[in-house]
């Protein structure tokens, strides 16, 4: 016999409504709902606690990766610029990396803007999303100070080693809980301002380019005022939603790795040539 397609819904409905006074969904009765499926720990109840609790994750994390931080800091490529025998043809070929790279990682930090909607994550990951539209011009005028434009740019085939990273960076943006990113993204940006802020210095010394022509390289050699600080919040704000610390330290060990992988890349031939015009003067 068949059933009235009214009465299944009223039978489904009846059946939704009991089921959830057994056992009521977890989001309805927990104002802090888990971010992933990738591992949930027993969400704290303090708020000032579980800040504490970040800044402890933060600093176990610089622990673990002070031997990959080292060898980030002394990839061949560095001391290359530092000693004037790099080209400029492999210094602008980090530019054109940068520029696959921060199309999408911008993209990236606007899915997590999305993705999250307390104020802290909301802020801290908006403002990277728009620091990365502010650098991206930057880098346009650093080529242009090379004889190139944003076609040359564009047409560059980057180096898939060099990719890895916005790569991760991407899977975070759609898989990973708040704690994950914030504490791979802060782990991650202290060294890689190292960097650059060195490329800046010698292009300077070196190279002889004028401080405002490598404004890209110094937008990244300070982290942004109260940055950390505010990474703590978005890291807080997934503990207290049962984001396990483990699955943070994971992350970013996974995420400097990759940022090794970009150092070591850009010191490799070129895969791609670049129509570099500029004399160096030393």
């Amino acid at each position: 016999m068949k059933i009235d397609t009214r009465f299944k819904i009223l039978l489904v409905s009846l059946i939704l409504i009991i089921s959830n006074l057994i056992c009521p969904l977890s989001w309805a009765a927990d104002s802090f709902p888990k971010d992933s499926n990738l591992g949930v720990c027993d969400n704290p109840s303090n708020l000032p606690a579980t800040r504490e609790d970040a800044r402890q994750l933060v600093s176990k994390i610089r622990v673990e990766l002070e031997s990959v931080e080292e060898q980030i800091r002394s990839v061949p490529f560095l001391e290359q610029v530092e000693s004037g025998k790099a080209s400029l043809e492999q210094i602008a070929a980090v530019a054109a990396e940068q520029y696959s790279i921060i199309l999408s990682d911008w993209g990236s930090f606007a899915q997590l803007t999305a993705r999250f909607n307390d104020i802290p994550s909301r802020q801290f990951f908006s403002g990277i999303a728009s620091g990365e539209s502010i650098a991206l011009q930057e880098l346009i005028d650093f080529a242009e100070s090379v004889g190139l434009d944003e076609g040359n740019l564009r047409n560059y085939e980057p180096r898939p080693k060099a990719q890895t990273y916005p790569s991760r960076v991407a899977w975070m943006a759609a898989n990973a809980d708040r704690a994950m990113v914030g504490a791979s993204l802060l782990a991650n940006f202290s060294v890689f301002g190292e960097n650059m802020e060195r490329l800046r210095d010698a292009l300077v010394k070196v190279y002889g380019f004028s401080l405002e022509e490598g404004t890209f390289f110094s937008l990244f050699a300070e982290l942004p005022p109260k940055f950390e600080e505010n990474a703590i919040e978005v890291i807080a704000a997934g503990l207290i939603r049962g984001a396990c610390p483990k699955e943070a330290q994971t992350s970013a060990r996974i995420l400097q790795a990759y940022e090794l992988e970009f150092w070591e890349a850009v010191g490799e031939p070129l895969d791609s040539s670049l129509p570099v015009v500029r004399s160096v003067s030393r």
